[in-house]
């Protein structure tokens, strides 16, 4: 079976549907392009985003379960990193996905 012809399951669907929920949250994408830049700790991630210390704990916490961040203790402050190929890969597919419709209109614009 390729996986053009592959038709999910409706658990897999309910799957696939709460993943893209998580990355429709703007708060948790702009953390995953922090993490992306390297490995940092909450107190950072306030300064760079100015968004508190509980709202970016709770953000992390679910793109922890996702699997897309990782965290590690360093005494007594957690570090989180961006599970890097993941996340580059998503950020790849979605920026070459936003280029070629963006060409597209381009090109349209430019037949007129």
């Amino acid at each position: 079976m390729t996986v053009s012809s592959f038709v999910p399951s409706p658990e897999l669907l309910e799957e696939f549907s709460q993943f893209f929920r998580l990355l429709s949250e703007p708060a948790r994408l702009l953390l995953l392009c922090e993490l992306k830049q390297g490995p940092r700790d909450v107190a950072s991630l306030i300064a760079s985003t100015g968004f508190s210390q509980s709202h970016i704990s709770r953000q992390l916490g679910q793109l922890q379960r996702a699997g897309l961040v990782r965290c590690q203790r360093e005494g007594v402050r957690l570090i989180y990193k961006a599970d890097d190929r993941l996340v580059d890969d998503l950020c790849a597919l979605v920026q070459n996905r936003l280029r070629q419709r963006l060409q597209a209109q381009l090109d349209q614009l430019q037949a007129v």
